[in-house]
């Protein structure tokens, strides 16, 4: 973790807080290498930081990529209390009669909700779908609108969703981009949920499927997410891999096969594990400095980030990061614990990489009335 070793307290109005650290090996820090696929993204999930990308903001079907959304919106439920694992759902006609992948549940039927849920990430299955989202919303079109909803307050600003199967529809697309931040939700929000990803087959009405990832075979580190597939959407993936601590997210759109989503994806992990690293600066509450308060019943206040903090950047560069603090000058009392009171910028050379707001980790209450008074003329001399 960076350490801050310098603090300038200036009367003008800002303190600046800096440091630089860290030992490794500078490695070559090559281009991305040439991806086959109409729209593609590589993305760190703990720092957010892209590594790589082409059109990834481009508007494209994603097939049943789409179904990340559906499962998303069903572990909301689950964490809610309005589903239950066990609950029984009633397989409808409309359910039973899907075309594409399925998971051949029978009309006039209960199923339980988990089993659903696995067919539908494990097989793929259409007709678990919207089996799903009529037991959720009464309808698939009312269940759409709550994925448009998530898909909103997840910051999918391309995305729009007409139906919970990743069927076409003209108005149904999103962007590599969407996709990368809707995995990286749900692996964050919902890791329990998540680990059904990982699973390589799974059985249903005495019928075996096996996942469609093909990199869970291939590459250990891969524990997720999904496929897709239509002729107007070509052969799609978002796909997740952790090594050594470090998870990347890869989406490629449009490929040409099978084979060609899970090679194109993997040339995208190679790269991102080879060339890159993530570090976490600061930990959740962690205090990074501290700052005098006025008119307060303590001198000081601790200050630190809401959220972890980290960091990707250049394999071998990390010793060259400095973290500089940029404060609110004067801090008066009273301050209420969460208040955003700065910022910390880190940096790699003239490169801004990353900047998060500092917060008060503690409450600080009005001083006496002569510690105020004090204080007030204290500022006064000083402006």
């Amino acid at each position: 973790m960076i350490k801050l070793f310098k603090n300038l307290l200036a009367s003008a109005a800002i303190l600046t807080v800096s440091t630089t650290s860290f030992a490794g090996a500078v490695v070559p820090n090559p281009v991305a290498p040439t991806i086959a696929a109409s729209s593609y993204i590589l993305l760190d999930h703990d720092s957010g930081k892209v590594l790589a990308e082409n059109a990834s903001e481009e508007r494209l079907p994603p097939a049943s990529i789409t179904k990340l959304m559906t499962s998303y919106v069903i572990a909301n439920e689950l964490e809610a209390g309005n589903i239950k694992l066990d609950d029984e759902v009633s397989i409808s006609e409309n359910a039973w009669r899907m075309i594409g992948s399925r998971s051949f549940i029978e009309v006039g039927t209960k199923v339980p909700v988990e089993a659903l849920l696995r067919g539908m990430i494990i097989q793929s299955g259409n007709d678990a779908a919207v089996a799903l989202a009529e037991h959720i919303a009464g309808s698939e079109e009312v269940f759409a609108q709550m994925m448009n909803q998530y898909a909103q307050q997840l910051g999918m600003v391309n995305t729009h969703f007409m139906n919970a199967t990743g069927l076409p529809d003209p108005e149904h697309y999103t962007t590599a981009r969407d996709i990368a931040i809707m995995s990286s939700a749900l692996i964050r929000n919902f890791p329990e949920h998540y680990k059904w990803y990982s699973d390589k087959e799974f059985t249903y009405n005495g019928i075996t499927q096996h996942n469609r990832n093909k990199l869970l075979w291939r590459d250990n580190s891969v524990d997720g997410l999904k496929t897709g597939h239509t002729e107007e959407a070509g052969f799609c993936l978002s796909a997740s891999a952790k090594r050594d601590g470090m998870r990347l997210i890869a989406v490629v759109l449009g490929t040409r096969s099978e084979n060609a989503r899970a090679q194109e994806i993997q040339k995208l992990f190679n790269y991102g594990f080879r060339f890159f690293e993530t570090h976490q600066l600061y930990a959740a509450g962690e205090k990074i400095t501290e700052s005098k308060v006025w008119k307060g019943d303590a001198k000081s206040i601790d200050l630190g980030l809401a959220e972890g903090f980290y960091v990707t950047v250049p394999r071998g560069q990390y010793k060259e990061l400095e973290a500089i603090s940029n404060l609110q000058q004067p801090m008066i009392a009273p301050i209420t614990a969460g208040t955003e009171l700065g910022e910390v910028e880190v940096r790699l050379g003239e490169e801004v990489i990353t900047t998060q707001k500092l917060v008060a980790l503690k409450d600080v209450e009005k001083g006496s009335w002569w510690h105020r008074l004090i204080d007030s003329i204290l500022l006064l001399i000083w402006g």
